[in-house]
């Protein structure tokens, strides 16, 4: 081992006395207005959005899961009745036909999204029945080529790639715990004994679908009451036309309120989305928005994604040329996958934890998780978020609700956290601190592709005069769509050519500085003061150091990460992606999972790195001069997910 100089471990030491891992209340007090955005029924992977991307856990996921069959759940198993050309179906690009089909699958549908066909893709965690319980349109994808806008929102600041729906189950369950953090499920802190009503699917018909199953309306304390209790400023902006998309007009108290009432003027008032746009180039947005858009706008199925992509400019230029873009964050979400798969099985609570666990009322999967479901789309868009990177905690949509209760307890606001929200969430579900680096604010706006206006019928009143009332707009996007195409669903490629695909080569190539703790999925690189750590060869019998790229390419400084223990923890081995080897004792290199050495890996926050910890109180580090070696100090590691074809 090469020689450290005595000023090298005096700086590691000095680092390991100065580095604080945590987000300071002064750091969130930069932020002054959030704005919640929430879309429609789209997955992460497939049709629509990011399976393709590089450097987020996508098509070329280095961990993915493997089950009893010998089949990854990229291999969807298929029907006779489906097919006689395979047994399984791997992800298909939906418009691989080209010509006409670039405009038809625009408003094409897959399958399904209710309570029975989430479970029933779900399957116990085999995560393997997309294609057979569902349709082998749910996993077909686009590329950037068809979704640009939103592809250019997500890399232009932070895209997150372990954001989950919050129940496996369709948007209205979904929707309320965004806005009131709990399904009210037997077990949680509202429904204790299970005698109160739980919402599990969209029921908005009065009374009980049976008893205690989707009652409406509902009663519990919304998040946004809350915040009137303590005097937080928030609006809902929506039109007449709102999808039917806000929640908190489901509740009683909301019903009831007076026309004078806070929860009447700021939570069922419509004072459409043109309003939110002039309040944010007036800067006179509240401290907290929701933002719920059109039917027509929303990318749920037949309404068209480019049409979404329109309106997401829309949100994302106003919020970026507002005098209050400096002390504003944007994050938008989906509530739910519609019918659309996605590869990674949910991270959900251990069986049986209460509030999380129950017995399906519907009689079909027996003692089931309510959720965390699948993975959605999701990003951060502000001046700590700015500049491509991806965030990999673990997070649903109460991960929304904890980082306001955090920002909102850093402004002095008291007794805003919500008492119904599920504990399991709050203690495993991500807070969104770490996706933002408050110490190296970036103000610049990135270029984002020119969207198409949405296509319009002026024969329709839209004006509040009119009998339709004060609609968001006449748009005929989706109609059109359908009149136009005979069908919006290509031929399935079913065959070996497709059964037997390399999932990765359908990836782009590229990059993405990490933030978050650390999830498996993807390949990384560990960098420090210039150098990778590096498994120089096949013969090599150390891990070292080589310089690294400005592209992080190299093969040989590519690792995989392996978790040990508990999904939520901090604890992992570490193998290089050129032979498999692993880093163990001393970072030696081993063929042997069991001689690897178990890794504690913590981000330092506000862009400081990441610290990997083999053993005790030592951190690995690398030098000035490229030396590995180990340190009372901290590593301080920039970590790099990269995804490359070799």
């Amino acid at each position: 081992m090469p020689c450290i100089s005595y000023l090298e471990v005096t700086i590691f030491f000095a680092l390991a006395v100065s580095v604080s891992v945590s987000v300071s209340a002064d750091s969130l007090k930069d932020i002054k207005h959030v704005v919640l955005f929430m879309q429609e029924n789209r997955a992460f992977d497939h049709r629509k959005y990011f399976g393709t991307m590089p450097g987020v856990r996508g098509f070329a996921d280095p961990n993915v899961q493997v089950n009893p069959d010998g089949r990854t759940t990229f291999q969807q198993p298929v029907t006779k009745q489906q097919t006689n050309k395979a047994d399984q179906l791997t992800p298909w690009y939906i418009n691989y036909l080209g010509g006409e089909w670039l405009e038809a699958t625009q408003c094409m549908g897959a399958g399904d999204w209710g309570w029975e066909h989430m479970h029933a893709a779900y399957n116990g965690g085999l995560t393997n029945q997309w294609a057979a319980t569902n349709t082998p349109y749910s996993i077909g994808f686009f590329k950037r080529s068809d979704i640009p806008v939103h592809f250019d929102i997500a890399e232009g600041w932070t895209v997150g790639d372990m954001y989950q729906e919050s129940v496996l189950a369709a948007t209205d369950p979904n929707r309320i715990i965004w806005m009131s953090g709990t399904v009210n499920n037997p077990g949680t802190p509202n429904n204790p004994d299970g005698d109160g009503n739980m919402i599990l699917d969209n029921n908005a018909s009065p009374g009980c679908e049976r008893p205690h199953l989707n009652c409406y309306p509902f009663t519990w304390k919304t998040i946004p009451e809350y915040w009137t209790d303590a005097g937080v400023s928030w609006q809902v902006y929506q039109d007449v036309d709102n999808f039917q998309d806000n929640m908190l007009a489901y509740f009683t108290q909301y019903q009831k309120a007076g026309k004078d009432s806070p929860l009447t003027k700021h939570g069922k008032s419509y004072l459409g989305l043109q309003q939110f746009y002039d309040d944010a180039a007036n800067g006179t947005l509240p401290e907290i928005s929701y933002i719920v858009g059109p039917a027509e706008l929303s990318e749920h199925y037949p309404y068209l994604p480019s049409d979404g992509a329109w309106l997401q400019k829309n949100v994302v230029e106003a919020v970026t040329s507002s005098p209050l873009y400096n002390e504003t964050v944007l994050i938008i979400s989906y509530d739910e996958v519609g019918g659309y798969a996605d590869h990674v099985t949910p991270y959900t609570a251990p069986k049986d934890t209460p509030g999380e666990w129950i017995h399906d009322p519907y009689g079909m999967v027996g003692n089931t998780p309510v959720g965390p479901g699948f993975r959605l789309p999701f990003s951060i868009i502000s001046p700590w978020t700015r500049g491509g990177h991806v965030f990999t905690e673990h997070a649903d949509h109460n991960s929304q609700n904890l980082f306001v209760e955090e920002w909102l307890t850093a402004h002095g606001y008291q007794n805003i956290r919500s008492k119904e929200m599920p504990p399991w969430r709050r203690e495993h579900m991500s807070n969104l601190l770490k996706a933002f680096d408050f110490e190296h604010p970036d103000h610049s706006i990135p270029p984002i592709t020119a969207s198409i206006p949405p296509l319009t019928d002026p024969s329709i009143p839209i004006s509040p005069d009119s009998p339709l009332g004060s609609l968001a707009g006449n748009y005929i996007g989706a109609a059109s769509c359908q009149a136009q195409h005979r069908t919006s669903q290509p031929p399935v490629p079913y065959g070996p050519s497709n059964a037997h695909a390399d999932t990765s080569l359908i990836v782009e190539e590229g990059f993405k500085r990490v933030r978050g703790a650390l999830t498996e999925g993807r390949y990384l690189t560990f960098e420090r003061n210039g150098y990778a750590l590096t498994n120089a060869d096949p013969s090599a019998m150390r891990v070292s150091s080589t310089r690294a790229s400005s592209m992080h390419d190299d093969v040989r400084q590519r690792w995989v990460m392996h978790r040990v223990g508990e999904e939520h923890g901090d604890r992992f081995t570490i193998s290089s992606a050129v032979d498999g080897r692993y880093v163990s004792y001393l970072q030696g290199l081993t063929s042997w999972a069991v001689l690897a050495e178990t890794y504690r890996i913590t981000d330092l926050g506000a862009g400081r790195g990441y610290n990997l910890r083999p053993s005790g109180v030592l951190s690995l580090g690398v030098s000035r001069l490229g030396h590995v070696f180990q340190t009372w100090g901290v590593g301080g590691f920039e970590v790099y997910s990269v995804t490359y074809h070799t």
